[in-house]
């Protein structure tokens, strides 16, 4: 470190400049030389103040980085030409680091390192130098800046960023294969010395890989290297600074290096014959047995394609791989028969699907071994002569009738009795039975096509010897058709035959259905029956081919006569035994244009004018049907305000006579009193308390019924409705008129109402004087003298 040190220093002596101070004297005078000579005598003023540029040259200072001393650093000196060195010049220091890690003595300029520096942390650092007057406090030249740059040490050794690393390269390569680049870094000063020079070297994997030393790649360094050898390589690669000298610093990384596999290795049996024991009931399809061809290669370089060569059992097997195992499975194409062969054999070949061409010169990719089969005998089921049977039987066949058979037997060396039974699986097994011994198939129950027309169901058979050893076939049996149903219409057709048809006119078409399951080629016949055939009003036309027309058989047809016509027409089919049967179809009469489209058919049109449509015919019904609702609503409001009426005039009647009779109660009266209390003594009665005030309790003495017959009344509403009835300008009879009545007398002095009493002698008026000092002068008038009728006005 101290040997580093002083090589710094001596680099500083012979390199640096500006505000530095050289240490050695003679570096100092010639400063100083220099400094008089950039001196410029200026005009006008004195030479020494005529000063063109600083007494420095260089402005850059180095400083050792990571210095360990116990003193502070020196980097350098600031002087000023201006400095006689009596201490009249300050010097001060700003910028980057300025007081926190470099320090400067204001009197002597001397610059101090106070703590260790990293280059890699930061390389240099700009500060500003400033020399000023201690008496003025002025500068005496212009700011000055300068770089003070960390001088590198070889701290820091290589490192790999990327590693460990990764690689791989086909096997078989040869030698100089490139398999990777890897790269190291050095943090140190790269323009400097050789701190930051790498080399590259392999501490561990030789001889199989080498490294450039100063590209980092790696190749290989061994022809052929097999994977099926050696797979994986651990490969341990140094980085060393300073050029791989000694004293240096290192670095080292891992490399893993794959061999990936090629095509080097055709697939080999690890023996040339298989012998294989397969069971005689083997399932056609199922897999029998597995060989295996070995190949030291992976993945798709290992895959191996089977097949069988052709020769003695070729035919009878097959053979496929197992994706998965890469293994040869086996399978059998046909039925065995112990009985008819016992042994088979046969060669099989195995290749690579993916070929190298590089590796042609080798030999063939392909291996050869031999396949023997031997057949096992086994105890097996029945053997039914067919894989299925169908019968046929026809409806309404005899119970017990048999149908057909079905036949099994023991193809076993040891051949054994075979016995049959139905599998019952539900009720339609019921519908048939079989002989166990004889294997025929006859009917239980009567079966009815219509209901049925197939049966579906398995018969099992099963050896004596081994009742457990079953075999099943399915039986179908279809029911056939006896024509036991007649034809008949269709469809319900909805014929009509139009006032102005002529003669020969087709009005429909009609179509036959038959229950039955017609045979191919059966034919329906149409005809009328012998009871129509007399009128002439319609007739049936047969086409010949399933259908037949209706035609009409005389000119014009008319609802008013007759609205429907009922045509009885027979239908036979063509099976055995005939069936025919008789069906009526409806022919209705409607009104038609002259284009024969059908206008109506209702029975109402019959009575409506002729050349009305259908859409003014409903109009004329609804206009009718608006009137009358118009009529009834009318008549029901005319009700309604005729009883209005009477009981408004009546109640007019009574509040006239209340009210020219009211003389009131004065200025004391301030509150409305209810003239109902006025009305007859048979209102009064109904009605005693009043409507604004809750007044006392009142007590009537008595009260007298009403008169029952008011003459005066009567002869008055009679003689104003003459007056009404021979008045030319008298309102319309549907006007109100309304007669106030106010008695046959005087307006002021009357207190009759339309309820009063005929004679009113007897009536008594002394309750009054109970109604308070409103009705005073009331009970004063009726109670000094009596009530005389004469003087009611």
């Amino acid at each position: 470190m101290h040997t580093r040190n002083c090589l710094s220093l001596l680099l500083w002596v012979l390199f640096d400049g500006g505000l530095l101070t050289p240490l050695h004297p003679q570096a100092q005078e010639i400063l100083e030389a220099q400094s008089r000579e950039n001196v410029v005598p200026v005009p006008g003023r004195r030479s020494s103040a005529q000063r063109v540029k600083r007494g420095w040259v260089w402005n850059q200072f180095f400083v050792l980085e990571e210095y360990m001393g116990s003193e502070p650093q020196y980097v350098g000196k600031l002087h000023s030409d201006l400095d006689k060195g009596v201490g009249s010049v300050k010097y001060t220091l700003s910028g980057d680091g300025a007081g926190t890690v470099f320090t400067i003595d204001e009197t002597t300029g001397d610059i101090h390192a106070i703590r260790s520096l990293d280059r890699e942390e930061k390389p240099f650092y700009t500060l500003r130098a400033q020399a000023v007057d201690v008496d003025t406090k002025k500068p005496l030249e212009p700011e000055s800046e300068f770089i003070i740059k960390v001088q590198d040490i070889n701290d820091n050794e290589p490192k790999f960023l990327d590693g460990p690393y990764v690689a791989s390269v086909p096997e078989m390569s040869p030698v100089g294969a490139y398999v990777l680049q890897v790269k190291a870094t050095d943090a140190d000063d790269p323009t400097y010395g050789n701190s930051a020079r790498v080399v590259y070297s392999i501490l561990q994997g030789q001889p199989y890989f080498s490294i450039d030393p100063k590209t980092g790649v790696i190749r290989t360094a061994l022809p052929n290297m097999d994977r099926e050898v050696k797979e994986q390589y651990q490969v341990l690669i140094q980085a060393k600074d300073m050029g791989g000298q000694l004293g240096g610093l290192a670095g080292t990384t891992t490399v893993n290096i794959t061999l990936t596999d090629v095509n080097d290795n055709p697939p080999r049996f690890p023996k040339s014959i298989f012998h294989l024991k397969v069971p005689e009931t083997s399932h056609v399809g199922s897999a029998i047995g597995r060989i295996r061809a070995v190949d030291p290669d992976f993945g798709k370089n290992a895959e191996i394609e089977y097949n069988i060569v052709p020769g003695d059992g070729g035919n009878l097997f097959d053979i496929t791989t197992d994706e998965y195992t890469q293994e040869g499975v086996i399978k059998l194409k046909k039925p065995l028969d112990f009985e008819t062969k016992k042994a088979y054999t046969f060669k099989v070949e195995a290749s690579n699907l993916h070929l190298d061409h590089r590796f042609h010169s080798v030999g063939p990719f392909k291996d050869t071994a031999t396949v023997k089969i031997n057949v096992l005998d086994m105890d097996e089921p029945p053997v039914f002569s067919k894989p299925m049977y169908t019968m046929e039987v026809y409806e309404d066949t005899p119970v017990g009738t048999i149908i057909g058979a079905v036949t099994a037997q023991d193809l076993d060396a040891g051949s054994s009795s075979v016995r049959y039974f139905m599998d019952w699986k539900n009720d339609v097994d019921s519908y048939f039975t079989i002989d166990a011994t004889e294997g025929t198939i006859a009917t239980n129950e009567l079966l009815d096509r219509e209901s049925t027309a197939q049966y579906n169901f398995s018969i099992i058979a099963s050896k004596v010897s081994n009742p457990l050893l079953t075999s099943k076939v399915n039986v179908i049996i279809n029911v056939l058709d006896v024509n036991e149903f007649p034809p008949e219409i269709s469809v319900p057709y909805e014929t009509s035959v139009c006032e102005n048809a002529k003669p020969g006119q087709v009005i429909q078409t009609i179509t036959a259905a038959d229950k039955d399951l017609s045979p191919a080629g059966q034919r329906f016949s149409f005809k009328l029956s012998s009871d129509a055939s007399n009128k002439p009003n319609f007739t049936v036309h047969d086409y010949r081919n399933n259908t037949a027309g209706i035609e009409t058989r005389r000119n014009g047809y008319s609802r008013r006569q007759q609205e429907l016509y009922f045509l009885p027409i027979v239908i036979e089919d063509s099976s055995y035994p005939v069936q025919s049967s008789t069906n009526t179809l409806t022919i209705r009469v409607c009104r038609c244009d002259s284009d024969g489209t059908i206008q109506s058919c209702n029975v109402e049109a019959i009575f409506l004018p002729v050349g009305l449509s259908t859409g003014a015919l409903i109009a004329i019904l609804l206009c009718i049907v608006i009137l009358l609702v118009i009529v009834v609503l009318y008549v029901a409001l005319r009700r309604q305000k005729k009883k209005d009426t009477l009981m408004t005039s009546k109640e007019d009647i009574r509040d006239n006579v209340i009210h020219y009779d009211d003389e009131g109660g004065g200025e004391e009266d301030t509150q409305a009193f209810d003239i109902g209390a006025l009305r007859n003594p048979k209102v009064i009665e109904d009605n005693k308390i009043r409507r604004d005030i809750k007044p006392d309790t009142l007590r009537f003495t008595r009260h007298r019924p009403p008169a029952e017959d008011n003459t005066d009344i009567r002869d008055f509403i009679n003689q104003r409705l003459q007056e009404n009835d021979v008045d030319p300008s008298a309102p319309p009879y549907d006007s109100l008129a309304t007669y106030a009545y106010e008695g046959n007398g005087s307006v002021a002095e009357s207190l009759s109402s339309i309820d009063s009493l005929t004679t009113e002698a007897d009536q008594d008026y002394d309750y009054l004087s109970d109604w308070g000092p409103r009705f005073k002068i009331l009970a004063d008038m009726f109670g000094e003298e009596s009530y005389n009728p004469d003087k009611v006005t």
